[in-house]
Parts: C-alpha cells; sequence; structure tokens
C-alpha cells in the first residue's frame, strides 16, 4: 500500500515522504480499516515535528482520524493506532472505538467530525457549561477547529464572536454563523468585546490559539467567565496570572480531550450520538475547505501547520468522496 512516512523531524513538507509499505497487522481488539478518507489536524504538523505529546517512533505515518471502511463495508469513524497513522490506504484501529460514520455526511465531511467536534462538545458543554444566551469568543474562528466551536455554540443558543486573521477568513467565519467577526489583524479584540456585550465581556473563551489570543481574552472575559484552553496553535503557551483570576472571578479549564477516550469512553459514544443529530438536522457540518489527493498531503498539511488553510483540509487516497 502507499502510505506517507516520516523518517526525521521537521517541516511536513520537508520530512513526509510517500512510500511503499506493509499493510499495518491488527492486534488484538484491532481491526484492519481501508482509509476513505484522513482529515489533517494540526497535531500532525506537531508530529512531523516532534513537538506533540504523543511521539512516536521513527519512521512512523501521521495522521489522527479517518472515515474507513471496515472489511464487511461499514463506514466508521476512527483515531488510528501510531505510528501507522491515516495518511495511508489502510490502517488499524482499536475495534471499541469506532465510531458509526453519519449517513447525512460524506466520507470528507464524517473524517473531519471526530476529533475538532467532540473536542467543542466537550469544551463547551462538560467544561465550560456554555449556556444559552450566553456570549461565546472563538479564536481561529474559521479555522478548523474554531469553525466546530462556532457551529456548536449557535446550537447552544449562544451569541457568538469569532476571531479571525484577515478579510478572507472574516468572511468565512460570517458564513458559519458568527454574530459578530473581530478581524485580529485590523481591529481592537477587547475593545470591541467590551462594546458588543455592553462592557459585560464573554461568558466563554474558545481559545486553541494560546499566546496573545489567550491575553487578550481575560482583558475582556465577563464576571464568572470560563476559558477553555484547547491547544496552542501560535506557539506560545500562557503563563496565566492567577491572581487576575483571582480578582476578575474567571475560570481557566484546560480540555486534552483524547483523555475521555481512556477515562470516560461511554461520554465520547454518548456525544458521537449527539452530534450524529445534529448532522441530521444540518445544525452542524464540517467546513471542508479543500479535498485532495494523495499525492498533495504533505503541502497541505504544511499548509495547516502555516495556519494558511482554513476550515478541514481531507485527503482522499482513492479519489473518492463516498
Amino acid at each position: 500500500m502507499q502510505a506517507w512516512r516520516v523518517h526525521r523531524n521537521g517541516e511536513p513538507s520537508e520530512v513526509m515522504e510517500l512510500e511503499e509499505a506493509d499493510r499495518p497487522t491488527p492486534g488484538n481488539g484491532q481491526v484492519l480499516l481501508k482509509v476513505r478518507a484522513a482529515n489533517i489536524n494540526f497535531p500532525d504538523a506537531l508530529l512531523c515535528r516532534g513537538q506533540y505529546q504523543v511521539r512516536p517512533p521513527l519512521p512512523f505515518t501521521p495522521g489522527v482520524e479517518i472515515c474507513g471502511e471496515t472489511e464487511d463495508g461499514r463506514r466508521v469513524l476512527a483515531t488510528p493506532a501510531l505510528p501507522d497513522g491515516g495518511f495511508a490506504e489502510y490502517v488499524v484501529a482499536d475495534e471499541a472505538a469506532l465510531l458509526p460514520a453519519p449517513d447525512a455526511l460524506d466520507d470528507a465531511e464524517a473524517a473531519a467530525l471526530h476529533i475538532g467536534y467532540q473536542t467543542g462538545w466537550f469544551g463547551l458543554h462538560r467544561r465550560a457549561r456554555l449556556q444559552a444566551g450566553e456570549t461565546l469568543l472563538v479564536h481561529a474562528a474559521a479555522g478548523g477547529v474554531g469553525s466546530a466551536a462556532v457551529q456548536l455554540g449557535k446550537a447552544a443558543g449562544a451569541t457568538v464572536i469569532g476571531v479571525v486573521g484577515g478579510p478572507e477568513k472574516a468572511a468565512i467565519a460570517r458564513e458559519l454563523g458568527c454574530d459578530l467577526v473581530i478581524d485580529r489583524r485590523s481591529e481592537d479584540i477587547v475593545a470591541v468585546v467590551k462594546e458588543a456585550t455592553g462592557g459585560r465581556g464573554a461568558d466563554v473563551v474558545y481559545d486553541p490559539v494560546g499566546g496573545d489570543a489567550y491575553a487578550k481574552s481575560v482583558k475582556c472575559i465577563a464576571f464568572e467567565g470560563r476559558v477553555v484552553v484547547v491547544g496552542f496553535a501560535s506557539g506560545t503557551i500562557p503563563t496565566p496570572g492567577l491572581n487576575h483570576a483571582l480578582v476578575k472571578n474567571y475560570s481557566i479549564v484546560g480540555l486534552h480531550w483524547g483523555l475521555y477516550n481512556t477515562k470516560d469512553p461511554a461520554a465520547v459514544r454518548a456525544c458521537h450520538d449527539e452530534l450524529t443529530k445534529l448532522a441530521a438536522q444540518g445544525v452542524i457540518k464540517p467546513l471542508i475547505s479543500e479535498r485532495v489527493p494523495m499525492a498533495d498531503t504533505a503541502r497541505a498539511v504544511q499548509r495547516v501547520a502555516d495556519g494558511t488553510s482554513t476550515g478541514r483540509i481531507v485527503v482522499l487516497p482513492s479519489g473518492g468522496t463516498r
């Protein structure tokens, strides 16, 4: 089979190589899946760089989520077992963790439903307890993780303010349903949020960026607000001033969605059922900006790494969509 392999750490476009490889062999409790679509996530870039919290042995294949096909023809969502990730024609995955692909979504959309939307749902509902009528501030609102949070926030009845970089991404954020869009390159995030909320600030902040995004967020957080720390796409990990959290009475909550797979797998399945219902109702639908062939995978991962992509870029190993 064909698979993208990383033999040394570095930038994705420099270290990812398309090679012929043996099909992975399932172990106990695992199944072999044909990859129908593999969604590109920022962690795939971090894996290439050797900066992810999981460091598989070299060489490895990146690709942390797929829509695959079982030997009996079922479409399923899976997180492949590293070091044999999803940028390949076949993967193995834990059978107990497989989730049925929603009928309302094609392969590319289904591949992008899993990690980003589960992260958004757990972040907004389990960690931040977002309520209808509250104001949700979403950073990188036109990106893969942010776009999921925007849709889920609207589905929960929140007023959603999206932060983006540049007019093209601002247009996409508006199409996603943001009630207000802030272009961080030309507007003052803190001033706009305070004006839009009558001085109150955002009740919930969804932050996959870190760095300056976090610093601005805590300057416009509401009384009893919650900042959900999802990731650090900016490359800068904030160092929160806990005295500031104390005097302004807000919470900083972390979210590592992967832990729920081991700590509370039943909650992951219940979340998937809810996401499937929302997809069937047309309330959520992953924003797929590009469907790329296998040969273009490394260049696509690099665009995600560089932050120049919008929505989700999905790899279609066989060139199909269903």
